[in-house]
């Protein structure tokens, strides 16, 4: 079952999946024990992320990869990770290496809702919960929410990583935007109730849109409405190219948004620390669920990005960053107009890291039989299905531009454009 069909399906009427039963019985038989293993029926259930299993066969240093969407090591600021690393620990080494409140550093809190208030969210320090990446915020609002069999918003296509954090909840997940062309009034027969709104607003993955300050308030209206919270997510909202992105939802809306941030793109994602910020209530009771799941996010890690950002290297490293980016987004897209327009269309994004691609229908491609002749050509990308919870279109497909340099983007594209024409001459088209 793929990753798609199985978010479509009510978790609860599967069996586990062959492999995961196999497995089981060969750890028993390794551990020399008898006992059945019994997994829960929804954890059982569930699949690796199919982006992952991608990246496995794409780490030859020849293959040219658009594949994975990770940080430019280029862009760490490893020389003042180093400095900002020593200079916590001569200061207060006891407090970096003890365990810390699960809420988060302090000082830490103080300068996200200082930062946050000045980009137009007004927010204090206890509107502000520390999390383990912002993938944890993810999982704690899943469980906070999320009931079974109830529903969520979302737009189709959509990040796998939320689908993955929220489907032990087993929801049931309602394209955004039919639903907000069928109206309101059809929340109600939904069973369950519409928990929540997922959203990407900014540099979205996989799709790289930027929602408009228009429909973000017609959105929220609708929301408003429907008695709905929204999720805003944004973890590449600091990464733009041409000019900021609209303001966030939460400063349209302020009290039916979490708004979800992460120093993983503008700082390093090693050092998994991100945050949510909402209402009090909201961020209470997400902290009650983290303390049951890590106790607190690392408080070393926590007080090198608070020194970052008071020393004045965070605002000092984002210019950099998305100069990076900008230099490689320009170089992929002009790479794809010499190459790839006979194929394919898409829309140049305005930051972030990805540029998603539709294959003409005319050109009788489809993405997974592409996959395979790209590979032996050694460029990769991502089939854009996995990140369909419904209905996948299976034209599609994420270039990321965030690690390849800009020079290798011309070869990059001309190889994924060979591609294209093995796939016709062998006729493994659709």
């Amino acid at each position: 079952m793929t990753a798609a069909a199985l978010r479509q399906t009510d978790l609860h009427s599967l069996p586990a999946p062959p492999s995961v039963a196999v497995a089981v019985q060969e750890a028993g038989r390794r551990v020399g024990s008898s006992a059945d293993w019994h997994f829960a029926p929804a954890a059982a259930a569930l699949e690796g992320s199919a982006i992952r299993e991608i990246l496995k066969v794409t780490e030859q240093a020849a293959v040219l990869s658009f594949a994975g969407g990770l940080p430019n090591p280029a862009a760490f600021p490893v020389e003042a990770l180093r400095a900002s690393t020593a200079r916590v620990l001569a200061d207060d080494a006891s407090g970096a290496l003890q365990y810390g409140p699960t809420e988060g550093y302090g000082p830490l809190r103080e300068l996200v809702a200082a930062r946050l208030s000045a980009a137009g969210q007004p927010t204090t320090p206890a509107e502000v919960l520390i999390t383990t990446g912002s993938q944890q915020a993810l999982d704690l609002i899943g469980k906070a929410f999320l009931v079974p069999g109830g529903a969520l918003l979302a737009r189709n296509p959509t990040y796998l990583g939320a689908l993955q954090a929220f489907a032990l909840q087993t929801p049931r997940v309602i394209d955004l935007d039919a639903w907000i062309d069928t109206g309101i009034r059809r929340a109600p027969q939904l069973g369950g109730g519409l928990a929540f709104c997922y959203l990407t607003p900014n540099f979205a993955n996989p799709d790289g849109a930027t929602m408009s300050t228009d429909v973000r308030r017609a959105l929220l209206a609708r929301l408003d409405d429907a008695g709905m919270p929204l999720v805003e997510d944004d973890p590449y909202g600091e990464l733009w190219s041409d000019a900021p992105p609209p303001p966030a939802c939460r400063a349209l809306a302020p009290q039916r948004t979490l708004y979800l941030g992460s120093f993983s793109k503008v700082l390093a994602p090693g050092l998994r620390v991100g945050y949510v910020a909402g209402p009090r209530l909201a961020i209470e009771l997400l902290t009650r669920l983290k303390q049951a799941a890590d106790l607190h996010t690392p408080s070393l890690n926590q007080r090198i990005i608070a020194a970052l950002i008071e020393d004045g290297t965070l605002d000092r490293q984002l210019p950099v960053v998305r100069a990076i980016y900008q230099r490689q987004r320009n170089a992929l897209l002009a790479a794809m107009d010499r190459h790839l327009s006979r194929f394919a269309t898409w829309e140049a994004t305005k930051g972030g890291m990805f540029v998603w691609v539709t294959l003409r229908p005319d050109s009788g491609l489809e993405a997974k039989s592409l996959f395979e002749c790209a590979l032996a050509r050694q460029v990769a990308f991502v089939p854009g299905a996995p990140f369909y919870f419904a209905a996948p279109d299976p034209r599609t497909l994420r270039l990321a531009f965030s690690t390849l340099p800009a020079a290798c983007m011309d070869e990059g594209m001309a190889r994924l454009s060979a591609a294209c024409e093995d796939a016709l001459a062998r006729g493994v088209c659709s």
